[in-house]
């Protein structure tokens, strides 16, 4: 229990010091109805509670303010960023990276078959696309339900690729019990970003959140969200299949990290979350960065294995690499999928699922409509983020954060 006090106290902070934050900003803001106002309109009202952010706690988040006007300097300052991001990508070497040694025996494992999954992961994958962005009359309301059933056969259907380039191993097939782990943390973690994202005055929202009752909504929403990790972890495993991404990150720079700077790191990541929701135009991007840098090290200085483990033991920065890459590529099916949802048919309400973006000052570029173009490298941080709350939840309540066999061999105490 000694060793958790760190991880839990930095976990506990995260959702307290956006609150203290809050009520800086808005503590002068007396109880009562508001108007949304976006661009001159009336387009609705919301509750604004005193010294809580507008629209605090209505779930599916909504709409409550205007963005921030369109800013060259911030967009340049961020893709100067994402530039940097893309070359660290694309260009290890150039960052200390070594080739990995050629083997004198090939080391890739034999493909096998298929597993029974595949073909009716295929069936309920294209039924479900069909059904979302068909919305056919006769059977409209089976829209409102496809979001679910469509990521699991993903999800399934990511997995019976695995198992085929893998010899017959897949998460699903060797760790059936970590799957389902997955699945009931994801449900939960994905809301800690919900809750964030009310301090930045809502990043992204859900206009269809009419289509069911509240009850509705926090129980679909609760199976929906099932599907995040499982999927993430997923591209991380197909990843590791294909030897150009898996070799490509694991001879870097090995990275030694004193106490001063995790604590250093522990004080900034604890800092976003209270900064941003005092400044939520400047420091939205809190939302997406700040659990690394606050769970990171409480686990670091902690004795737990993180994701950043391999890299200051070895210097194998793999799994953050592509766990960061999967997700990225995942990202481009949720934008994919959402996009189609509505842009055929938005005359009426469709997937309870739908969601818009409201982000200031680099709302540019849109990739399907929704997501502006930088918004894309989000998903980097998004998805070692995730493993990071997977890695917390994991050490908090005692079961293994391994996601994949070799995940843990630095030595580090679980």
């Amino acid at each position: 229990m000694k060793r958790k006090f760190l991880l839990f106290s930095s976990l506990a902070l995260l959702f307290i010091l956006p609150i203290i934050g809050s009520h800086y900003k808005w503590g002068d803001m007396p109880t009562g109805w508001r108007p949304v106002i976006i661009n001159g309109d009336t387009v609705g009202k919301y509750y604004q509670w005193k010294g809580l952010p507008p629209g605090y706690g209505d779930f599916p988040a909504q709409m409550v303010t205007g963005d921030a006007p369109f800013s060259p300097t911030y967009f340049a300052c961020a893709s100067i960023v994402a530039l940097a991001i893309l070359v660290f990508l694309l260009f290890p070497n150039l960052f200390g990276f070594k080739k990995p040694p050629v083997p004198a025996v090939s080391n890739l494992t034999t493909p096998s078959g298929y597993p029974p999954w595949f073909v009716p992961s295929l069936v309920v994958l294209g039924l479900s696309w069909f059904f979302m962005w068909g919305r056919f009359q006769v059977v409209q309301p089976l829209d409102h339900y496809t979001f679910v059933p469509l990521w699991w056969a993903f999800v399934f259907l990511l997995d019976a690729i695995v198992y085929k380039r893998n010899g017959g191993v897949s998460l699903m097939s060797s760790k059936p019990t970590t799957m389902k782990l997955l699945a009931v943390t994801s449900s939960g973690s994905w809301f800690v970003y919900e809750y964030l994202n009310f301090f930045v005055l809502e990043n992204w929202y859900y206009p269809n959140n009419h289509i069911f009752s509240n009850f509705g909504n926090i129980s679909w929403q609760l199976l929906s969200y099932t599907t995040v990790m499982p999927a993430l972890f997923e591209w991380y495993w197909l990843l590791r299949t294909i030897r150009v991404f898996k070799e490509r990150y694991s001879y870097g720079p090995k990275v030694d990290v004193s106490k001063p700077i995790l604590y250093a790191s522990l004080a900034i990541g604890l800092g976003l979350a209270l900064f941003m929701a005092i400044y939520p135009d400047q420091l939205f991007w809190g939302l997406w960065l700040g659990l690394i840098p606050a769970l990171v090290p409480a686990m670091a200085l902690s004795g737990f294995w993180n994701p950043f483990t391999p890299i200051t033991k070895r210097g194998d920065w793999s799994q953050v690499v592509l766990i960061a890459i999967g997700t990225l590529f995942n990202g481009f099916f949720w934008e994919f999928w959402n996009f189609g949802s509505e842009w055929f048919h938005a005359d009426r309400p469709t997937n309870p699922n739908y969601w818009r973006y409201s982000v200031p000052y680099l709302d540019k570029f849109h990739i399907f409509s929704e997501m502006p173009l930088l918004g894309y490298f989000g998903y980097l941080f998004f998805g070692i983020g995730c493993w990071v709350l997977w890695g917390a939840v994991a050490h908090l309540v005692g079961f293994s954060p391994a996601i994949h066999d070799d995940d843990q061999t630095d030595g580090s105490d679980n």
